[in-house]
């Protein structure tokens, strides 16, 4: 097989919905609410129905980081070109980590692909169901959820 043989790699959002039918897991949320981290595992695993069980009472988006095909301009952080979450959370939280996470879906992740490795050491913070109190967090998530631009933000979102 040579390489235009390849079928070409579907760009996957990192930050799906795990409930999604073609969404594979790719990590688990430790830490604390005000503090996660992602645990990254070895192999993403498909969703089934025994694997968002084990979320308990917890939304599965709370308990697990979920890849699946990028919806593109059906999702609201798509500005047709690039993804405004990903360049969010580039530009507005600090890394936390120094080297790129062991992370299976890197080379079909949107915001690998967009942002490179700046995404890659924000991203084992990332929850894709937010469940912070935190207004600067919810804002980069959500621009929509909070009212105005949280103090932190506001002299890096008007230029000052």
């Amino acid at each position: 097989m040579t390489a235009s043989d390849k079928k070409p790699s579907v760009i996957q959002c990192p930050s799906a919905q795990p409930t999604n039918a073609d969404a594979v897991i790719f990590g688990v949320v430790t830490g604390t609410a005000e503090t996660p981290r992602i645990g990254y595992l070895t192999k993403a695993q498909p969703v089934t129905e025994a694997l968002l069980a084990l979320a308990g009472q917890a939304k599965p988006g709370q308990v697990f980081r979920a890849a699946s095909p990028c919806a593109g301009g059906g999702c609201k952080h798509f500005d047709g070109v690039d993804c405004r979450l990903a360049q969010r959370i580039t530009e507005f939280l600090d890394p936390v980590v120094s080297s790129l996470p062991a992370c299976e879906i890197r080379p079909t992740c949107r915001w690998f692909r967009q942002e490179g490795k700046a995404a890659c050491l924000r991203c084992p913070q990332v929850v894709t169901e937010v469940c912070t109190t935190d207004e600067h967090k919810r804002w980069i998530a959500d621009p929509d959820s909070v009212a105005g631009v949280p103090d932190k933000l506001e002299n890096i979102v008007s230029g000052q």
